[in-house]
């Protein structure tokens, strides 16, 4: 009697192993694509929400808001991002695989706070998955 694996049970596991990975794997890439979807919907949020909170409380005397690029939100101090006090930027990386369509700068009006542009940020996953960021002129943010 010998011992040992047989060829028909070492070629079983590994098309057994094969199967598993072939179900696996684009399972995985859906939930890290989501994941970085999600990832980059919160932080815009919460950076509109911030630059909002900063010129509702007129800090530095004068307007915020927030850029938003391939890979990058910042948010700046000033009346625009062109002419923006460079010493102020706050900057936060997103996932460059998320493309970005729709509004790209919301600069925020001093002591109310409110959205000086509206309109909708759409995120779109390198899967295709979307996610919308919509901001009205009472700057109410909505996701």
């Amino acid at each position: 009697m010998s011992k040992g694996f047989s060829l028909i049970e070492v070629l079983l596991s590994i098309v057994l192993i094969g199967i598993l990975a072939g179900v696996s794997v684009p399972a995985y890439y859906t939930l890290f694509y989501r994941n970085d979807l999600n990832v980059a919907k919160n932080q815009i949020v919460q950076s509109l929400r911030r630059a909002s909170t900063l010129s509702s409380a007129s800090d530095g005397d004068t307007t915020w808001g927030v850029k938003i690029e391939s890979g990058n939100i910042i948010i700046f101090k000033g009346i625009n991002y062109a002419v923006r006090d460079t010493t102020y930027d706050e900057a936060y990386q997103i996932s460059s695989s998320i493309d970005i369509t729709g509004l790209t700068e919301v600069v925020f009006s001093k002591m109310t706070g409110f959205s000086q542009s509206t309109g909708i940020i759409t995120l779109t996953s390198a899967n295709g998955e979307t996610k919308t960021i919509a901001i009205n002129e009472k700057s109410r943010v909505s996701y």
